[in-house]
């Protein structure tokens, strides 16, 4: 027979705050949210969840019929494309809740990439609008509705994080929303959603969650938790775009399965580690250009992380440029150029004057980085201040 173990009750309060706080702060390793979810098909999904009466899907035209129309679903839908292209802004916002006034739902189902899978985020709370307010934490932000995400893309893993980043239009920059009410319930993996991705699609969003896994591995809020997510994603991920490089576009096909849980393991850790720098100066860049996000992403990748490696070159990086090394099987110090030739391959990046960006400008983005996004700036592996900054700016000119 088991013997069963009792402990004092003072005993197990003081076990559990030696392992959850060292020197004042609380050391959390890992949280995983939500529940995730693998169907090999639509159909499978729809029937299993029960989709109809009471669902708001949000998703694009493109997506839902070929795939969802001929299931008959007594659901409202919500394209996204309809109210604006690109990436999620604060006008498509308005206009859709302007839209859903006066309509009951209890579940939102989102079905798409980023830009999409954000807004059915936002649609999830109770307070909405003036969306503004919302990110500017003037508004509660209160869940009150059952969140089911279904992404369509290999990059944002935005099914498994609780942040939403929305372009805004008066303000000509991006910010991010993060909180735990954002969490979707239900995070629904069907490789079948990716196999009518445009191959302009598959790289951008790829890439971007390329960039997730190195920004949260070289975190400071990163664990031996997320790491193992991060490195898993990256080498997924290499291992992938080698056999791009090798065989071309189409060699993607047989293992977008692969970058859709790469996708979403990177953003298992950027959703506990955060993203930093990378994200930070792509924001305001991004955002007044109207540039992919994993493509905005790109242009800054290598060279902050050239810069990281210069200013503290023994710490976390110096693992991830090993680990980075053994798969892109070359020298150490090769690493960030082997790595922009690989990743070239993919999705040519593009220096910031092609993008028509001035002289003027660079400081404006420096300026933003330094005042608006403390949120991913606290992330960074090493403290960058308004001059380096810049200079980043300016190498990438």
């Amino acid at each position: 027979m088991r013997q069963e173990h009792t402990y004092p009750v003072e005993l197990i309060s003081k076990h559990i705050r030696l392992k959850s706080f060292v020197g004042g702060k609380v050391l959390k390793q890992l949280s995983l949210r939500p529940v995730i979810y693998k169907y090999n098909t639509v159909e499978e999904f729809c029937k299993i969840f029960k989709i109809g009466k009471g669902d708001l899907i949000i998703t694009n035209e493109f997506i839902y019929n070929p795939l969802f129309e001929k299931l008959g679903l007594e659901t409202k839908v919500v394209f996204q494309e309809k109210y604006g292209l690109g990436e999620p802004t604060d006008e498509i916002i308005e206009n859709i809740y302007i839209d859903l006034i006066g309509i009951e739902y209890k579940r939102v189902i989102g079905i798409g990439g980023g830009t999409v899978l954000d807004i059915s985020k936002i649609f999830a709370l109770k307070n909405v609008s003036p969306v503004i307010k919302l990110f500017d934490k003037k508004l509660e932000i209160i869940k009150n509705k059952e969140l089911v995400l279904l992404p369509t893309t290999c990059g944002t893993g935005s099914e498994v994080t609780n942040i939403a980043i929305l372009e805004f239009i008066s303000r000509k920059t991006k910010l991010g929303l993060a909180s735990d009410e954002m969490y979707a319930d239900s995070a629904i993996i069907i490789p079948e959603l990716l196999y009518s991705l445009p191959y302009e699609f598959f790289a951008t969003s790829s890439i971007d969650a390329f960039i997730h896994a190195a920004e949260s591995y070289v975190s400071p809020k990163a664990t031996q938790y997320t790491d193992l997510y991060s490195l898993e994603a990256i080498k997924i991920i290499i291992s992938g775009y080698k056999r791009i490089t090798e065989v071309g576009k189409d060699g993607r096909i047989p293992i977008l399965e692969n970058f859709l849980i790469a996708s979403n393991f990177a953003g298992i850790a950027f959703s506990n580690a955060g993203v930093g720098a990378v994200h930070a100066m792509s924001y305001p860049f991004g955002g007044l250009y109207h540039i992919p996000h994993g493509e905005a992403n790109y242009v800054f990748f290598t060279e902050i992380f050239r810069t990281y490696t210069s200013l503290k070159p023994k710490g976390k990086i110096y693992k991830l440029n090993n680990f980075l090394a053994k798969y892109l099987e070359c020298d150490v110090k090769s690493v960030y150029n082997e790595l922009d030739i690989l990743l070239d391959n993919i999705l040519k990046k593009r220096s910031l004057h092609e993008y028509g960006v001035t002289d003027d400008e660079l400081l404006k983005f420096t300026k933003n980085v330094t005042t608006m996004q403390s949120r991913l700036t606290a992330n960074n592996y090493v403290t960058l201040d308004f001059n380096r900054i810049y200079t980043i700016y300016r190498n990438l000119m």
